[in-house]
């Protein structure tokens, strides 16, 4: 029995921390980790990129443009000549040309359109730290669930011990008459079923284990491991009342992304009804350019292609003027479709931020039922502990049936579980509420 129980506890952790195995990860450490490797965020990333991008080019508009190009065409056929007759000739033509165009005046349609692309790159920067605290959060709870599991690996090893030594016990009065087969085949029939859950428990220590791997897009949870720290918690350090939501949430409001690029959003609504009017305003630009050109004709002489060039070579300014008067109303429609996009963006933003509130009572409400929870399950561990010793002692004295023994053994164990799961619960919901008022996600009462 002690070699089965030996076995199952050498198994449990060889699974997690086999050789060769790099150092234990803290919450932290996971949390940096997926943040750098997580798909989802590395996406995230890339459309702020492109924001970027979008900004450079909106910059880049307010410089002039230069192009160049070269053309040579060949005419067939008959053709009107200096005569004003008519003749077959063939004739063809070389051209040169360089130009540029400077945007002068664009109904401010360029400042604005630069001030959109900074507040949508600000707000594509606001929802990448969103998406870093989703999977934050995420890390957060499957590495409380392992931490968790862990936890209820030890009391399934702790009940296997009871029982093998109950095991032992009455084998040993068994040899020298004192208890009976029957007893020691309820006792063995126990343990397996011990041994059964002590098997379960590490199937979901396992679970859990690669629930947080793939979060941090690990290949396999070969010889990954957590760090375990001491968590040990009294009725005297549980907080008895959490700060109201309703503080937490003014907190939130300034600190949290989701709000902040939900606000950046309706900003750069705004913007875009500035460069949907700039359609009712003229625009100015200049324009100046350098050009030249070979001609020849059949049937005739022409002069070199360098004395052409030369002699053909000529330059331009001007300016543009262009006075909008009537575009079937595309202008306004644009700036209509505009305010609606800029309501709709305000919806979402108070949509937002009704969802956050709704999000911090949850946590709240939440924290204060599992300080009530933890509070209940360690008194009922006591009490069940107490009970337990009691029962045990009876048992031994041959005053207690193996029946009353298991029974207040299962009440024990049970509320040792309870507590456990209460603990953790606890320090969760507690680093939760810290987190929505802008501080680092991490739980300060297990000192990670």
């Amino acid at each position: 029995m002690k070699k089965f129980a030996l076995l199952s506890f050498i198994i449990c952790h060889l699974s997690f921390s086999p050789a060769g195995a790099q150092a234990p990860w803290t919450l932290r450490q996971c949390c940096d980790y997926a943040v750098e490797h997580n798909i989802a965020i590395r996406q995230q990333a890339n459309q702020r990129d492109q924001q970027a991008l979008q900004l450079e080019s909106a910059k880049a508009s307010r410089l002039p443009d230069l192009s160049a190009s070269a053309g040579e065409n060949f005419s067939f056929g008959r053709g009107l000549t200096a005569d004003n007759t008519y003749t077959n000739t063939n004739t063809s033509s070389t051209s040169f040309s360089v130009g540029t165009s400077v945007p002068i005046f664009t109904g401010f349609q360029i400042p604005n359109q630069i001030k959109l692309n900074r507040l949508n790159l600000e707000a594509a920067t606001a929802e990448l730290e969103k998406a870093k605290n989703d999977i934050r959060v995420q890390v957060a709870q499957a590495y409380v669930q392992i931490l968790y599991d862990m936890e209820i690996v030890d009391v399934a090893q702790r009940q296997i011990a009871i029982d093998s030594a109950q095991v032992a016990r009455l084998q040993a009065l068994l040899d020298v008459g004192r208890a009976s087969e029957a007893e020691l085949s309820q006792q063995r029939a126990t343990l397996a079923q011990s041994r059964l859950t002590a098997t379960q428990a590490i199937g979901n220590l396992r679970l859990a284990y690669l629930a947080l791997t793939q979060l941090l897009e690990l290949d396999s949870p070969e010889g990954f491991s957590i760090e375990r720290p001491v968590v040990s918690l009294c009725c005297e350090s549980i907080a008895a009342k959490a700060t109201a939501p309703d503080a937490i949430f003014a907190d939130a409001v300034a600190a949290k992304p989701e709000i902040q690029a939900a606000a950046l959003r309706v900003t750069a609504a705004e913007r875009s009804i500035d460069i949907a009017r700039a359609g009712y305003m003229p625009t100015l630009s200049f324009n100046a350019g350098l050009g030249t050109n070979y001609y020849t004709t059949s049937g005739f002489k022409a002069d070199g292609f360098g004395k052409q060039l030369k002699n053909n070579f000529s330059q331009y300014l001007g300016f543009n003027l262009s006075i909008p008067i009537f575009n079937r109303f595309q202008t306004r429609n644009s700036i209509r479709s505009a305010k609606i996009d800029r309501e709709n963006q305000q919806l979402a933003l108070d949509n937002t931020k009704k969802t956050l509130y709704k999000e911090i009572q949850t946590a709240w409400y939440n924290h204060i039922a599992a300080a009530e929870k933890l509070r209940s399950s360690d008194e009922a561990r006591q009490a069940s502990a107490d009970a337990f010793r009691l029962v045990q002692a009876k048992y031994e004295a041959g005053k207690a049936t193996i029946t009353e023994f298991n029974e207040a053994k299962n009440n024990y164990l049970k509320t040792e579980s309870d507590l456990t799961q209460a603990r953790y619960e606890y320090l969760y919901q507690q680093a939760l509420l810290q987190f929505y008022r802008g501080e680092p996600l991490q739980l300060v009462a297990a000192g990670l």
